[in-house]
């Protein structure tokens, strides 16, 4: 949930937080459940430098904001199977999920990571360092739009990019989307994070719901609504994490 363009608020990651330190970052409602698959598929095959990311970023007043374990794994299984060579991520954070889609990337794959806030990412550099992976990691220090808009002013990223991970500022989701649909190749995989927003997007409106998450669950679904009208892609919801939703370019 990390915001790249756009001010972090103070209530949501207070109130957030509070809420994963109860419940952990899963909709999964059984946390016995959700422990049992981290501790029995996650974390055995999790490579030693993203554990200790993790564990560094678990100290971290925003630890929200890190893309969940199973989650990663996941991406990091996608980009294998897709045999993906360069990639972009928005929103960074401390380097978790950056440093697993580094991994699963070839020894001359390339990732642009983009993020305003230096002093995360060096939280989780020393051990991208030590896993070897700061070669192929291309680190942009600045708010996301610009980035990729630069970027698509030269014609050779067209459609060059095989993934496309966003975990970023909800509200400039459909912003996002409009420049990686131009920037990922047709069969390329674009990843969107927190789409059902702890599942408040299906809150009936007289449901208790802090302002602010019904602020953003509305948000949500207006970016979920509009992904399922783009002809452009295939579109997969999944109830992983936080919410993930896959859309692969077609057209």
């Amino acid at each position: 949930m990390m915001a790249t363009d756009g001010v972090i608020l103070e209530d949501i990651l207070k109130e957030k937080n509070e809420y994963i330190k109860v419940h952990g970052k899963s909709l999964l409602r059984n946390d016995a459940l959700y422990k049992y698959i981290l501790e029995t598929t996650v974390y055995p095959r999790e490579h030693e430098c993203l554990r200790e990311i993790r564990l560094a970023t678990e100290q971290h007043p925003w630890a929200l904001m890190a893309a969940s374990p199973d989650e990663v794994q996941l991406l990091q299984m996608l980009l294998k199977v897709m045999n993906a060579k360069t990639a972009i991520e928005v929103g960074v954070f401390t380097g978790y999920s950056l440093l697993a889609t580094a991994l699963a990337l070839p020894d001359d794959g390339k990732v642009i990571a983009i993020d305003p806030v230096r002093e995360f990412y060096d939280i989780g550099l020393p051990s991208i360092e030590k896993a070897g992976m700061t070669h192929k990691i291309d680190f942009r220090e600045n708010t996301a739009l610009p980035v990729l808009d630069q970027l698509l002013s030269e014609e050779k990223n067209e459609g060059s990019f095989d993934f496309i991970f966003v975990d970023a500022d909800k509200e400039n989701y459909i912003n996002y989307h409009e420049r990686s649909i131009k920037l990922v190749r047709v069969g390329g995989i674009i990843a969107y994070d927190n789409t059902l927003w702890s599942g408040s997007v299906a809150a009936l409106p007289d449901d208790p719901l802090p302002q602010i998450d019904r602020m953003y669950a509305e948000c949500t679904k207006k970016f979920n609504s509009a992904m399922v009208a783009d002809k452009r892609i295939e579109v997969s919801q999944l109830s992983i994490a936080d919410g993930v939703t896959l859309c692969r370019r077609v057209a």
